[in-house]
């Protein structure tokens, strides 16, 4: 936002302040200064006296201009926007001009077309006013020649406002801020905050509201108005901020918004049909925009219409069917209250950015929409003449004001770590617009970002002054936290899988509903996803209820930039609502494998893709000393191919942490991803309660133990699960541990059925508390055998 200095000087004195002070003290207070603009040296405001074509050109003129010297000066010009009598700005010999680029134009004596030329005339962009211009910049009338043009326009400041400092979108908003800190006076606010003016609730067949998104309407009648030019003064502040100059009706509009930072409208009466209607947009319903272009709105966007036609979008733009003419003689000026969120959506939805529904989206101050309506009205009639009626007329409520804080000068002094007397905290809160009441401190409607003690605690500090502040070190330890604990564990997970050649992404938490597809692969409970109510466009209309659409989407970008071999995780927020309507939120870990298992070389320059065992590897070496228990038990889905759950333990003991799996082969080609996709998603706390059980440590064994090989004929379809399930709760005190080492099938059916696969498994047995004799290890061998052939069609080789 572009403010002006001389602009600022209207309400608080700070003339002993130099450029990088007030530089410093705005930043230090957190509105952040973007640029100073400071208008040239040896730029006067000129008077053209005459222009005499030269000859053989089509645009070139030699014109006479008196700079206030008393001697004329001789400029050819090559401008066609002006006549003599216009008062322009003139660079004289030696004054240096931005050239972009960095590069700087020195204006000197020259020579073009045989005529002198002692200076230039110049645009509005030519001094740094304005990104661009066309043609001369002609100012106001008023002016003297040869007065310097940094007397016209001082300084002008670029500020960054942040979305909780609506307040400060104003001249007004930061002359109160540069009082407070530079401990002066607030001048000028007597036309400012609450209108003294009796009101009076609107007619029917006046002002109606059929919409929540507007609270809050006002409407004053001025009938018998002249438009016309704007006095020097009026044109003089909107061009010193960027702003071209229309009419005295319109600019007032703006120089309140811009004063007060109450975005205001003119309708010309005479082109409305009836009263104002405040009402929802029909779904196609077309509007033509001042700014020339025609849009078609949906219903969720607001328009104030009149009881045929919308004529302004709500907090946004007005009609051009309805604005203020040279011929205009009657205006409805407009002065409301719109929903920041809704007003932040249509204009992000329709593409229109204006300084009205800059403000409005962020917050205007809902108390002063009486007081800038007034203002406006009483600069129309000392400039437009004519009459207006009595009372404001207002339909709807004004939102109530922010509720009171209750914080102590000692806990304002603890926070901050320095002793600062009471006295002194309320006179920087009062000098912020902050009353003190026995409720507490009274928050004035335009700080409604003032909810909490701290708030107040940081509004004392960032005026009093951080560099005031003493340094001490007044950290202590405290304990650990589930937070705390939560960071480890996720800290771990990353450093263990960036150790394993894998990437962590970061996703939008936003996804469309096509990319709902990818997640419905690794979500196989059934969950429903969250659809925004209001989503800002096609591509990100719903909450992700999971991490997998995200990596899949990163992953496409990786291959398209000729990345193929990918090993990418993220850790992040999910969400989705059950069946019963309840909202879930959770936070998920989720792996994505494709490509090569290793770099291809001179040696081997074809290697095999990654595939569900290489996935696999990488969830054990999360797991650490429980990858042991780590299970992956075919599910049946023709979402993703190969599904598994992800458990930890076996049986009735076992903990479902996830699924894993393949994206089908069409979905990666999407994506020009022609390998295997192999995805895995985990809950996060799930898995860390897993993994959280109590570490024990057992005494090394001190007796032998004495192993027997099973080989076995299974039907082919039978998981190896089934049968690691079967020995792990097998109830054989004797048998330590089963191990598969060997799988044999054969697709021709000449050694073995093809629709059969040979297993062999090793079995350890051992006492705890002996050495076992031969028959012993033969008996419980035995057991173990028939329990196989009892549970499971197997048969012994």
């Amino acid at each position: 936002m572009k403010v002006s200095l001389k602009w600022l000087s209207d309400h608080v004195d700070f003339s002993d302040y130099s450029m990088d002070q007030l530089d410093e003290l705005l930043t230090f207070a957190g509105i952040e200064v973007e640029g100073i603009t400071n208008l040239p040296d040896k730029v006067v405001v000129a008077e053209i006296l005459s222009a005499e074509k030269v000859p053989q050109t089509d645009k070139l003129a030699v014109c006479q201009v008196n700079d206030g010297t008393g001697t004329n000066r001789q400029i050819v010009c090559g401008a066609q926007n002006y006549k003599p009598g216009d008062k322009v700005p003139l660079a004289l010999p030696g004054c240096k001009l931005d050239a972009g680029d960095g590069k700087i134009f020195e204006i000197k004596k020259s020579k073009l077309k045989g005529f002198d030329s002692h200076g230039m005339m110049c645009g509005a962009s030519e001094i740094g006013l304005e990104d661009e211009s066309d043609g001369l910049m002609i100012l106001p009338a008023e002016l003297e020649p040869g007065t310097p043009i940094t007397e016209v326009y001082p300084a002008i400041l670029e500020l960054e406002i942040t979305p909780n400092r609506p307040d400060c979108l104003s001249h007004l908003g930061v002359a109160r801020e540069l009082a407070a800190l530079v401990g002066r006076e607030l001048k000028g606010v007597r036309d400012h905050g609450n209108s003294g003016t009796p009101t009076r609730k609107a007619k029917k067949d006046e002002i109606a509201i059929e919409s929540d998104s507007c609270p809050y309407y006002t409407g004053r009648w001025i009938r018998g108005v002249e438009v016309k030019e704007s006095p020097a003064w009026l044109k003089e502040k909107l061009i010193s901020i960027g702003l071209r100059p229309i009419n005295n009706v319109v600019d007032i509009t703006n120089y309140v918004l811009m004063e007060m930072g109450q975005p205001l409208h003119a309708f010309d009466l005479a082109k409305l049909d009836g009263g104002i209607v405040v009402r929802q947009a029909k779904e196609g319903e077309k509007f033509a925009a001042l700014d020339g272009e025609e849009y078609q709105l949906t219903a969720e966007d607001l328009v104030i219409a009149d009881q045929k036609k919308a004529v302004a979008i709500g907090g946004v733009m007005g009609g051009e069917d309805s604005g203020v003419t040279e011929e205009t003689t009657d205006i409805l000026l407009e002065s409301a209250w719109f929903v920041p969120a809704d007003v932040r959506r249509t204009s992000r939805t329709s593409g229109i950015r204006s300084d009205s529904s800059y403000r409005f989206e962020r917050g205007v101050d809902p108390q002063q929409v009486k007081g800038a309506s007034d203002l406006a009205v009483k600069l129309i009639l000392e400039l437009a003449g004519g009459k207006v009626d009595d009372e404001i007329v207002e339909c709807g409520k004004i939102p109530a004001d922010p509720k009171p804080v209750k914080m102590s000068g000692d806990f304002c002094r603890k926070v901050i770590g320095t002793d600062i007397p009471d006295e002194k905290i309320e006179e920087i809160l009062t000098s912020l617009g902050l009353g003190k009441s026995k409720k507490g401190w009274e928050i004035p409607s335009f700080r409604r970002d003032l909810e909490r003690a701290v708030d107040l605690v940081e509004e004392v500090a960032r005026v009093y002054g951080l560099d005031n502040v003493p340094s001490n070190t007044v950290a202590r330890f405290v304990e650990s936290s589930k937070a705390d604990a939560a960071y480890d564990f996720n800290r771990r997970i990353q450093e263990t899988l960036s150790s394993l050649g894998f990437y962590e992404t970061r996703n939008l938490k936003l996804i469309s509903e096509e990319q709902l597809d990818d997640n419905r692969a690794t979500n196989l409970r059934g969950m429903s996803p969250i659809r925004l109510k209001h989503p800002l466009n096609d591509e990100q209309d719903y909450l992700r209820p999971g991490l997998v659409p995200g990596l899949l989407a990163s992953a496409g970008r990786n291959v398209r930039f000729g990345n193929p071999d990918l090993r990418l995780f993220e850790i992040g927020k999910v969400f989705t609502m059950t069946k019963k309507g309840m909202e879930v939120e959770n936070e998920n870990l989720a792996l994505l494998m494709t490509g090569a298992r290793y770099p291809g070389s001179w040696s081997d320059n074809k290697p095999e893709n990654v595939d569900i065992h290489d996935l696999r590897a990488a969830l054990a070496a999360i797991m650490g000393s429980e990858s042991e228990n780590l299970v992956l038990v075919p599910l049946e889905d023709d979402r993703l191919p190969g599904a598994c759950s992800i458990e930890l333990g076996r049986g009735k003991k076992s903990a479902k942490l996830g699924i894993a799996g393949y994206l089908p082969p069409s979905r990666g080609r999407d994506f020009d991803i022609e390998t295997p996709i192999a995805v895995a998603e985990l809950n996060l706390k799930k898995l860390s309660a897993a993994l959280s059980v109590p570490v024990t440590f057992e005494e090394l064994p001190k007796f032998p133990g004495s192993s027997r090989d099973i080989a076995m004929v299974v039907p082919g379809d039978l998981p190896n699960e089934t049968v690691a399930t079967f020995f792990a709760d097998l109830q054989e005190p004797l048998l330590i541990e089963a191990k598969l080492f060997d799988v044999f099938r054969d697709e021709t059916g000449e050694k073995l059925d093809a629709d059969k696969k040979s297993v062999a498994w090793s079995l350890l047995y051992r006492c705890p508390e002996r050495t076992l004799e031969g028959t012993e290890v033969e008996q419980a061998h035995e057991r173990v055998l028939k329990g196989l052939q009892k549970a499971l069609p197997v048969e012994f080789r």
